[in-house]
């Protein structure tokens, strides 16, 4: 999938842009806080219906303004093109629509423009708790699974209602918490195939892409932990419904999964520097890539690529622009503050590529 065009209203710091896009490699260059992340987050947005920073979709809009828009036209592995347009006014939902029909479900546009986002904050995956992680799995099998969508949906209906039970002053009704338990472990089960299916096939591929970037200089895993592997996931979760009870919420269950990461066999927020830290953070999102281009309906997904060469040396920087330069990877976005540091990145690819100097308006 290549975005053609991009068309922007309104969105956070970024009164209005309109730009005619490279197929191959876009860079956007400015001083930090005059919107290069912004531009990213608005193709984001085109992907996912919401902003990769921000949930709450009226606070995306600028500040002085009642609404905002972002359109984008795309072209297909076929020629074919088609035409995504966002926009919302305070106060109202937000309307979605492909080819000027509008979702009746925006789950249904997931999966659509298959996109990839590296970014400084994804050092959280490392840094931050299990949600960031989970949550990291759940954006790419989403992409590509619908059921698993659902699976999500209706495991997080059921927990949020065990958990109202457990909150109450009263003894809750058995019979109430024996369905929502069942609900939990009938989505559960198919969230922890999937991920555990996932994890599995995605580990030798980031192991691979680490080595490519580091030059194999150190040895990195990543490891899928879940109470999925602790047996039937129903009993595991009415195993202790009396301490769940205590505490007020759920103790078990796949909202509690989490993936371990480690350098040379060690914890890798304790073991890592900063730049093997964003070494294993990139080598991570860009087997997440590899991954959707072989299952996202043989669509070569975007890539959003922001500030990922600070506290990088040269010599993984080298690998990394070599990495990406190959026919694996389809349409870039890269971000960065100095045009000579990138211009010099950039030659050693070979492959075509526009600058665009932000803000956009005083192009």
């Amino acid at each position: 999938m290549i975005l053609k065009k991009l068309s922007i209203i309104n969105y956070k710091n970024i009164r209005t842009a309109d730009l005619e896009l490279s197929p191959k490699i876009n860079c956007f260059i400015g001083q930090n806080g005059v919107g290069k992340t912004n531009l990213l987050d608005a193709v984001y947005y085109l992907s996912f219906c919401r902003s990769a920073f921000n949930p709450i979709d009226s606070q995306v809009i600028t500040h002085d303004q009642d609404f905002f828009v972002i359109d984008g036209t795309y072209e297909n592995e076929n020629g074919e093109e088609l035409n995504i347009y966002c926009g919302m006014k305070r106060g109202t939902k937000k309307h979605f629509k492909r080819d000027k029909k509008e979702y009746k479900r925006l789950s249904q546009h997931i999966g659509l423009i298959p996109l990839v986002f590296v970014s400084p904050s994804d050092t959280t995956l490392i840094e931050g708790g299990s949600e960031d992680r989970r949550k990291l799995m759940d954006v790419v099998i989403s992409q590509y699974d619908h059921g698993y969508i659902e699976a999500l949906t209706g495991y997080n209906k059921a927990l949020q209602q065990r958990n109202a039970l457990l909150k109450m002053d009263e003894e809750p009704d058995a019979s109430l918490l024996d369905i929502w338990e069942e609900e939990m472990a009938r989505h559960g089960t198919l969230i922890y195939q999937k991920r555990s299916a996932f994890v599995e096939e995605l580990v030798p591929v980031f192991q691979d892409i680490y080595d490519q970037i580091s030059g194999k200089s150190e040895q990195v895993s990543l490891k899928y932990i879940s109470h999925g592997q602790r047996g039937d996931l129903l009993d595991v979760i009415r195993r202790d419904r009396f301490k769940d009870r205590a505490v007020g919420y759920s103790l078990h269950g796949v909202h509690r999964d989490d993936l371990e990461m480690l350098l040379d066999g060690y914890q890798m927020k304790r073991e890592g520097s900063q730049g093997q830290n964003k070494t294993f953070v990139l080598a991570l999102k860009l087997a997440q890539f590899d991954f959707l281009r072989r299952t996202s309906s043989q669509s070569t997904p975007l890539l959003l690529l922001d500030d990922i060469f600070d506290k990088l040396d040269a010599s993984r920087v080298e690998r990394i622009v070599k990495l990406v330069s190959s026919s694996r990877f389809g349409q870039i976005f890269i971000t960065d503050t100095n045009r000579d540091h990138l211009d010099q990145i950039l030659q050693h690819s070979h492959l075509p590529y526009t600058i665009f100097q932000v803000p956009i308006e005083n192009v």
